[in-house]
């Protein structure tokens, strides 16, 4: 079943999913072997266990594109999906989601997903902006800056305003308040309930 999105969109979702999950494993890449018990600004998350997420996230594209339900996929991503090639893992599964998602009038389809039916570029849409979440919380805990290209995070910001009620899901923080002029970076860091200054340092 299709599901038509306006022109462009399929486009600029494909652009964005492709050029978050590129961000993730070029800072994939670059763990080292003590930074993946690192804390993160996800609470009670060290580096293993973000990855981990996003990897079984993104592990479901191809699989709901290629038409399985979720009692057919069944317990596959749960738990640690990494074993011992985590960087190998999070590539597969990016990889194969980039693909599921260009192929001809995917993201038009209307599939299952963990919590029931969505079109595939609405359920791409909203991974995408949480992967470039993610990627500021992996990039933190790392020691990098963080910083986000002010496109992807008004892509990002432009989606979680979609929903009511983030914190609600038990998956965010509570938002925050920003200044005055903040820009989109500061904005969906404080709609997702994150600090800009988090630090690995600070918690020591």
């Amino acid at each position: 079943m299709a599901c038509p999105h306006p022109y462009g969109f399929h486009t600029e979702v494909r652009e964005q999913y492709a050029t978050a999950g590129a961000e993730v494993t070029r800072l994939v890449h670059s763990v080292t072997e003590e930074q993946w018990t690192a804390p993160t600004p996800c609470r009670d998350w060290d580096v293993r266990t973000l990855v981990n997420h996003l990897a079984a996230q993104h592990l479901w594209v191809c699989q709901a594109v290629a038409g399985y339900a979720p009692e057919q996929i069944g317990r596959r991503f749960e738990g640690d999906v990494l074993g011992r090639n985590p960087l190998g893992v999070w590539t597969l599964a990016v990889d194969t989601a980039v693909r599921a998602i260009n192929q001809p009038g995917a993201l038009d389809l209307l599939v299952h997903v963990p919590y029931g039916m969505r079109d595939v570029g609405g359920y791409t849409r909203e991974l995408t902006a949480e992967t470039v979440v993610h990627s500021w919380d992996l990039a933190r805990a790392l020691g990098e800056s963080g910083y986000l290209p002010p496109g992807a995070a008004r892509y990002a910001l432009a989606e979680f305003r979609n929903y009511r009620n983030l914190a609600g899901t038990g998956r965010f923080d509570p938002p925050l308040t920003t200044p005055p002029g903040a820009d989109a970076q500061e904005l969906l860091l404080a709609f997702t309930g994150r600090d800009p200054q988090w630090s690995a340092e600070r918690l020591r």
